[in-house]
């Protein structure tokens, strides 16, 4: 898997801006991305030292749109906390 591949963008909401003050940030990323992975491709492009990695799958939820029925996609969400450094998003 290439390296650009990983990081798709950052997850904002307001429970994750909240937590940005505190130094842990929030980031959508590959499902087939390990911790390792996604914490050398941070460190590198955004050049801050990561402490603490916590990934996990979301599931789909039903949703409906008039009479019609769907779910939501899945994705994996990586929340990382800094040790030192901040990340401007």
């Amino acid at each position: 898997m290439r390296n650009p591949d990983i990081i798709f963008g950052p997850v904002i909401t307001e429970k994750s801006m909240l937590e940005k003050e505190k130094g842990v940030y929030t980031f959508k990323v590959d499902k087939r991305a390990t911790k390792t992975q996604i914490k050398n491709e941070l460190e590198s492009h955004f050049g801050v030292k990561i402490s603490k990695i916590n990934t996990l799958n979301t599931k789909s939820k039903d949703r409906r749109v008039g009479k019609y029925t769907g779910k939501t996609k899945t994705y994996k969400k990586a929340i990382i906390t800094l040790s030192e450094g901040t990340i401007d998003l």
